[in-house]
């Protein structure tokens, strides 16, 4: 357990340095339904001691009703288990639990001050006034607000006030850190500031974190792994760069902003690689889908505009390459690059330009490296 001492600072056990180390959470065979809708199907998600873990999703697709079973504020309609740190959870309510939840919208209480709301929760432990007063002003160093204890709530702006938040979910020294959206309500400069400070954070304090955003790029940033759920049932897990490089159906790819995503046959499979139909081309790249490429089946090719390179295609190694005529059409200023779309036989293709120097209004042809696509059922397996 990550512990504030007398510095302010966090002192982590050599357990909580660990990376990958100890288990600290583990939820068996959750279901949860409200009424007829089902929003959670059969969940078992583990964490371990020190990770950031990330539910990912887009809205309903169960991750915060998986964040308030682990937290006690959702009884769900079945599962087998949940422990916490080592006990059994599964019928202990919210307030026995070794978690704390921060959440979106913050929920501070604006009649107290800022010590006032950092202490509540050891305040409701029956801790003494002097030793709170004392914790919470430690606290308030390790987020870096340190003399604002006596300020109101309503003199922060929205970044003290998702600060004190967090303060106040650390300050009783969780085994657990539950977090539910909590930039969701910060202006973007702020939460791509704020990412970075949670992060930070993370890593001096070793605490585990629980993330929950429909953001991938929070997820990106931020997470050592993430869980990419849909209707209610985890479709993905693994480390930023599997989900990011490797998805393995064409939703993850989708959710994951992979700007091409072109829908064809598989032609042959062998071993990890596939080919694809697609009209009267052939496309390959590495199979990412749990399980065989099966010949006849559909597939979609998935390729980030980044990977794609105008021109003609180099004449060596021709096997490891896809290339295409195309026709240039729209091109999107985005500042640092270019966005330049491509009218081809199989579709319209997205290629980001970064070089300004380059004449891409002539281009009569792309290309990019096998490896730098990936291959994938339609559906999720």
């Amino acid at each position: 357990m990550a512990v504030i001492n007398a510095s302010g600072s966090a002192s982590v056990s050599d357990a909580v340095r660990v990376a990958g180390g100890e288990q600290i959470l583990e939820v068996v065979n959750a279901t949860h339904r409200y009424g007829e809708v089902t929003a959670l199907d059969h969940v078992s998600i583990t964490a371990r001691r020190g990770e950031f873990l990330t539910l990912l999703g887009e809205s309903g697709s169960g991750k915060t009703t998986l964040l308030r079973i682990i937290a006690g504020l959702e009884r769900p309609s079945a599962i087998n288990r949940i422990t916490i740190d080592g006990t059994d959870a599964t019928l202990l309510p919210a307030n026995k639990r070794n978690t704390t939840t921060v959440f979106q919208h913050y929920a501070l209480f604006p009649h107290m001050s800022v010590g006032e709301n950092i202490e509540y929760g050891l305040r409701v432990r029956g801790m003494p006034k002097p030793e709170r007063r004392q914790r919470a002003e430690k606290v308030l160093e390790l987020i870096r607000l340190p003399g604002l204890y006596e300020r109101r709530v309503h003199q922060l702006s929205g970044g003290q006030k998702q600060r004190i938040a967090l303060a106040r979910a650390l300050v009783t020294e969780p085994a657990i850190l539950l977090l539910d959206e909590p930039l969701g309500a910060l202006d973007e400069k702020l939460r791509i500031d704020m990412q970075v400070e949670l992060k930070e954070l993370h890593e001096r304090l070793g605490l585990t974190f629980i993330y929950v955003t429909h953001s991938q790029e929070e997820a990106l940033t931020m997470s050592d792994r993430i869980l990419l759920m849909r209707h209610g049932r985890v479709v993905q897990e693994g480390p930023p760069t599997d989900l990011f490089e490797r998805p393995v159906a064409r939703f993850v790819a989708e959710f994951m902003n992979v700007e091409n995503l072109l829908d064809g046959t598989i032609e042959r499979a062998s071993g990890a690689e596939a080919t694809v139909r697609i009209g009267s081309h052939l496309l390959r790249g590495p199979w990412t889908g749990r399980g065989a490429a099966m010949p006849g089946t559909k597939a979609c090719v998935a390729v980030r505009a980044e990977r794609i390179q105008l021109g003609p295609a180099p004449s060596h190694d021709a096997q490891s390459i896809n290339h295409l005529p195309c026709r240039p059409g729209v091109t999107i200023y985005k500042g640092k690059y270019v966005d330049q779309m491509l009218g081809t036989e199989i579709g319209p293709v997205k290629a980001r330009v970064w070089d300004r120097s380059m004449e891409i209004s002539t281009a009569t042809a792309f290309w990019w490296r096998a490896n730098d696509c990936a291959i994938m059922p339609v559906e999720s397996e």
